[in-house]
C-alpha cells in the first residue's frame, strides 16, 4: 500500500495571484507566471488551466514542459527559459529565451525557413553566473536584433541574492543601464529581472515580474500575504507496541525511552521525503504534531504515536499542510532537512498523486 496524495486548492492559487497583482499596483506591469518543474510540484496542467487567462505569460524551463501544456490545450504565450531546442519552438509556438549568439542565429535560420517572425527574450548576465549574454552586451544584443525574422520582445536577467540589498541594486542598475542604452537606440523591449524574492524592490519591477513560489503560497520575505495551496498526506500503515529500549530503523539512531506506540507510514525517501528528516521532522495526526523517529527508509517512515493512543491504522497523516490549530509548511520541512522550500515542494509534489479542489469540491 503506497499512498502519497497532494491536494491542491485552485481557489487559493488564484487568490495568491490576485494578491500579487494588488501588491504590484501598477497595471502596466506584466505577469510571467513560472510553472516550470510541473508548477513546483503542483501539477502544471491544472495550474495553467486555472491561471492562463489571468497572466500575460507562462514560463517553463524546457520545451518538453511546454509541449505537455500545448497538448493539454494551453494557448497562452509560453516563455522557455533554458533550452537550445529549435524545432519545438516553432512546432509549439513558443517564445525562447536566448542566451547566446549562436542560439539566436539557429533560431533566425529556422524562422527564415518557415517564413515566420519569432519573438524572443534575450537573457543578459548581471551577476547570476549561470546563463546569459556577457561581455559586450550592447553590441551582442544589437547583432541579435539585426538577425532576420527575429523580434526582440524582451530583455531579462535574474537576481541571485535578494537578501543582499547592495548586490541586488548592482544587478538592477546593470539592467537599467542596458535598458537606457537600448531605448536611446529606439529599442523598447519588455524588461524583467524580478522573480518572487525580488518583488520587494520597486526598482526591480521594470516592465514585468516572474512570480514562482509566491503563486504557490510562499512569500520569500515579501510582504504579500499568500497562502500555501498544497497539502500532502499519507495514511498509517501499521502501529506497533514496543517496550522501552526498542531500537527503531536502520542504524539504531532512535531507542525508545518508554513503552511506546510506533506508527509506520508508507512513504520514504523514494517518495521525496528526505532521509535528512530522520529524527527531526514532525507530521500531523488527529490535529496533533507527532515526531518522526528513526532513520527514514526508502519506502517507510516511523512516527511516535505514544501520546496519541487513539490513533488507528489507515488514519490520515499530514506531512505538509494544516489540521486544527497545527500547521507544517514547506519552510518547516526545509529547515528540518537543511534545504529550501522549493526542493520540498518539487520533491513531495512531484511524487504524489494529485487531487484538486475548486469551490470547496474535488474536481477532475
Amino acid at each position: 500500500m503506497r499512498f502519497l496524495e497532494a491536494e491542491i486548492d485552485l481557489d487559493i492559487l488564484s487568490e495568491n495571484l490576485q494578491k500579487i497583482k494588488e501588491f504590484l499596483k501598477k497595471k502596466t506591469i506584466k505577469i510571467i507566471a513560472v510553472v516550470k518543474a510541473d508548477a513546483y510540484g503542483h501539477g502544471a496542467e491544472k495550474v495553467c488551466q486555472e491561471i492562463q487567462n489571468k497572466v500575460d505569460y507562462l514560463a517553463v524551463a524546457f520545451c518538453e514542459e511546454a509541449a505537455v501544456l500545448r497538448q493539454a490545450g494551453i494557448n497562452s504565450k509560453i516563455l522557455v527559459l533554458f533550452d537550445r531546442e529549435v524545432n519545438k519552438v516553432f512546432k509549439y509556438n513558443l517564445t525562447p529565451v536566448v542566451f547566446s549568439l549562436d542560439q539566436a542565429k539557429a533560431l533566425s535560420l529556422q524562422a527564415v525557413r518557415e517564413s515566420k517572425i519569432l519573438s524572443i527574450h534575450i537573457k543578459v548576465e548581471t551577476g547570476m553566473g549561470r546563463v546569459g549574454i556577457y561581455g559586450n552586451l550592447l553590441e551582442t544584443i544589437k547583432e541579435i536584433a539585426a538577425l532576420p525574422n527575429l523580434k526582440v520582445e524582451g530583455v531579462m536577467s535574474h537576481l541571485s541574492q535578494t537578501e543582499d540589498k547592495e548586490w541586488t541594486y548592482e544587478q538592477i542598475n546593470k539592467l537599467k543601464e542596458i535598458k537606457e542604452k537600448l531605448n536611446r537606440l529606439g529599442m523598447h523591449p519588455l524588461f524583467h529581472i524580478s522573480a518572487s524574492s525580488g518583488i520587494i524592490y520597486e526598482d526591480a519591477l521594470f516592465d514585468a515580474v516572474r512570480p514562482g513560489i509566491m503563486l504557490y503560497g510562499y512569500n520569500v520575505n515579501c510582504p504579500v500575504s499568500v497562502n500555501p495551496c498544497m497539502q500532502v498526506k499519507t495514511k498509517i500503515l501499521d502501529i506497533r507496541r514496543l517496550p522501552r529500549g526498542s531500537s527503531i530503523s536502520y542504524g539504531r539512531t532512535f531507542i525508545t525511552k518508554r513503552n511506546s506506540l510506533i506508527g509506520v507510514i508508507p512513504i520514504g525517501y523514494a517518495d521525496g521525503y528526505f532521509r535528512t528528516l530522520s529524527n527531526k521532522a514532525y507530521v500531523i495526526v488527529r490535529d496533533k504534531k507527532v515526531p518522526v523517529v528513526g532513520r527514514i527508509c526508502m519506502d517507510l517512515t516511523m512516527i511516535d504515536l505514544t501520546d496519541l493512543p487513539e490513533a488507528k491504522v489507515d488514519e490520515e497523516v499530514i506531512l505538509l499542510g494544516s489540521s486544527g490549530s497545527e500547521k507544517i509548511t514547506a519552510e518547516d520541512i526545509a529547515d528540518w532537512a537543511g534545504t529550501i522550500p522549493y526542493e520540498i515542494l518539487t520533491s513531495l509534489g512531484g511524487k504524489a498523486k494529485k487531487r484538486y479542489i475548486k469551490g470547496g469540491k474535488h474536481v477532475s
